[in-house]
């Protein structure tokens, strides 16, 4: 087990700075209505920022993943939409586009407008997400996402299975792990025995013993609803702090990406994680 990716040519793993996705939404229903940009210039001058803020990666989703939300997006409305937000942006930045989706239409629109990277919440539940990804030779980021019923597991058992589950359809399609980035899915449990946030909690503070799995981790926590909870704060503006003080958490833990919508904060934080971590180390 190497720990390492190379995610559409960028170095995740053991042994390289942590790095920054900066999330991008051109779906108006997006939980955190900050990171939504849906006309082209803005969207790209969003990107650009967040370039130049030390973003690595650039995650487009045009259809809201939240487990709780109501809204309901058609396959061809987000494929076109995807289509044209990767397309706006992937000639025009310095950095791989990654696009978050589930379904293969989308996937096979992004990827054919500059995509590189697919982004599957669902784990490549799809299979013909899985194959496309593994015939165009695209990265993968790869969740641990809940069936709805109750697992009778504690957090990291479960969510282990879940992506070990997600790792063995990614290598069955052909997908090499050298492509794979695991995401524990930070606020998708939400049918569980325990409050999410609690759930959400006990993952991050248990995100070493994913380090088993082989593959490098990307953990979302912006502006995330169990922050919310937990600081008594509903408003997904007023979660900055909360934010920053979770990835430093996922950091200090083992992340290797950080998915976020706040790329200079993050990035910031994550520079003081990694120079704290090699003082202690050198002690």
């Amino acid at each position: 087990m190497t720990h390492r990716a190379l995610l559409a040519g960028v170095s995740l793993g053991r042994g390289v700075p942590v790095a920054v996705m900066g999330a991008l939404n051109v779906s108006p229903e997006s939980f955190h209505p900050g990171s939504v940009h849906t006309e082209g210039a803005d969207l790209l001058a969003a990107a650009l920022t967040m370039i130049d803020a030390g973003a690595a990666l650039i995650d487009v989703g045009a259809r809201s993943t939240a487990p709780y939300g109501a809204a309901t997006v058609s396959d061809r409305d987000e494929r076109e939409r995807l289509a044209r937000a990767v397309e706006t942006l992937a000639a025009k930045v310095p950095v791989p586009i990654s696009a978050d989706t589930t379904r293969p239409g989308p996937a096979r629109a992004a990827l054919e407008a500059g995509a590189r990277i697919i982004n599957d919440v669902s784990g490549l539940r799809d299979p013909e997400v899985a194959t496309l990804v593994g015939e165009r030779r695209a990265g993968a980021i790869l969740m641990a996402f809940p069936t709805g019923a109750p697992s009778g597991l504690p957090p990291i058992p479960a969510v282990k299975s879940l992506l070990n589950q997600a790792l063995q359809r990614a290598r069955d399609a052909g997908i090499s792990d050298e492509q794979i980035v695991l995401d524990p899915g930070i606020g998708f449990f939400r049918s569980e025995g325990i409050a999410w946030d609690e759930w959400d909690a006990t993952v991050l503070a248990g995100l070493g013993e994913l380090q088993g799995l082989g593959r490098p981790l990307c953990v979302g926590v912006s502006r995330k609803s169990f922050l919310g909870a937990i600081i008594g704060r509903p408003a997904t503006e007023d979660r900055l702090a909360a934010s920053l003080a979770a990835t430093a958490v996922a950091v200090w833990n083992g992340a290797s990406l950080i998915r976020a919508h706040d790329v200079a904060e993050t990035h910031d934080a994550i520079r003081v994680v990694e120079r704290i971590r090699r003082a202690g180390a050198a002690l």
